[in-house]
């Protein structure tokens, strides 16, 4: 197929990009994507062709195909074994519950001990393995097959049993069915019997299409979901081209004329500024003006001139002090001795003074 045939726009890359959403899921390309690559499209193309819609080549699929089959059918099977395993284990311990609140008849004991020590002798031989000739290893507690034979019930018994267990079973199979049928339908649960085995006999086919139900409704979720994958990006992308264009009509348009309204607003900020200056120093002279009259005024300044002169004293001599201690600084280290020693003698002579001033207390 030529490039033409799908890359234009039109039908071709409408099927090509359906195909990459079914059959290539992590293919998730518009249709841009799609022209601008034309070869790479080709390429898709004709991939699509030799695989399915999982991404498995068209051989690999059906040899999955065959083995998903024989696993049902070994499945199948496991799952009669193991529903008839567990069928008659329920048989037991509803015999034992039986036990315990009715009493039972000799044949339904006969039966129910029958099959236990039956089913519990075919247990314990499977866990011995192979025979004797077959095995590496010692037996289990040193039994063989032949003495757990032995414990076997009677065969007139066990032919007794195995014509009846399929009865059993059979009814014990009724009651779940019949349990299975009134857990999906409530409803059903005041009908008769016999409309009950009608109901059951269409149950799995009804099941089998509420499970396609199911499955439909969820390939209908995935392809919504891979939908809305697609409309997120698209409304990704025109979100930012809008966000380009308010940008840019913010720059061309709003952006020019911010300077001079920042201008203007600054001036207007500066004269009211000073508006409130002036509004203020006129409320402090009017505060001012009714507090102190002028016999006041003329006796503060009288108090400030005479405290602004102690002040220049004050300066001066603390100049000629300063001075003073430079001049001392220059003796250096010996200036610092005189001082130490000058302040042990005046120690000493206070000492003494106040020994004399305790003799003389003495002596009086």
């Amino acid at each position: 197929m030529a490039s033409g045939d799908f890359c234009s726009p039109g039908e071709g890359v409408e099927i090509l990009q359906q195909v990459c959403s079914k059959q290539l899921p992590p293919c998730n390309l518009s249709e841009e994507d799609l022209l601008q690559n034309p070869h790479f499209s080709r390429l898709l193309l004709s991939l699509s062709q030799h695989v399915d819609e999982s991404g498995l080549s068209l051989s690999l699929a059906k040899e999955q195909a065959q083995a998903w089959k024989k696993v049902r059918l070994h499945k199948t099977a496991w799952l009669r074994l193991e529903i008839l395993q567990r069928i008659i284990q329920e048989l037991l311990v509803d015999y034992y519950v039986k036990t315990q609140d009715t009493k039972l008849t000799s044949e339904d004991k006969k039966f129910h001990e029958t099959l236990e020590q039956r089913l519990l002798v075919t247990e314990l031989t499977q866990l011995l393995g192979p025979s004797s000739q077959e095995r590496v290893m010692p037996p289990l507690l040193g039994l063989e097959k032949a003495d757990l034979l032995e414990l076997m019930p009677p065969s007139e018994d066990f032919v007794w049993m195995r014509a009846r267990l399929p009865l059993e079973v059979e009814e014990q199979l009724k009651k779940k069915c019949f349990t299975l049928l009134c857990y999906h339908d409530p409803s059903s649960d005041s009908d008769s019997e016999t409309l009950k085995a009608a109901k059951v006999w269409k149950l799995a086919e009804v099941l089998v299409g509420e499970k396609q139900q199911c499955q439909d409704a969820k390939s209908q979720q995935k392809e919504q979901i891979v939908l809305l994958e697609k409309k997120s990006a698209t409304y990704s992308q025109v979100l930012l081209r809008c966000l380009a264009l308010l940008q840019r009509l913010l720059q061309e348009h709003r952006l020019k004329t911010q300077s001079e309204l920042d201008r203007i607003n600054a001036q207007y900020l500066e004269i009211k500024c000073s508006a409130m200056i002036l509004k203020l120093r006129m409320e402090e002279l009017k505060i001012l003006s009714d507090t102190y009259t002028a016999e006041k005024v003329e006796v503060h300044r009288l108090i400030r001139d005479r405290l602004e002169g102690a002040i220049r004293l004050q300066e001066q001599d603390m100049e000629k002090s300063r001075q003073v201690l430079n001049s001392y600084e220059v003796l250096g280290d010996e200036f610092d001795r005189l001082v130490k020693e000058y302040t042990q003698l005046k120690q000493a002579t206070e000492n003494k003074r106040w020994a004399l001033q305790e003799f003389s207390k003495a002596y009086r």
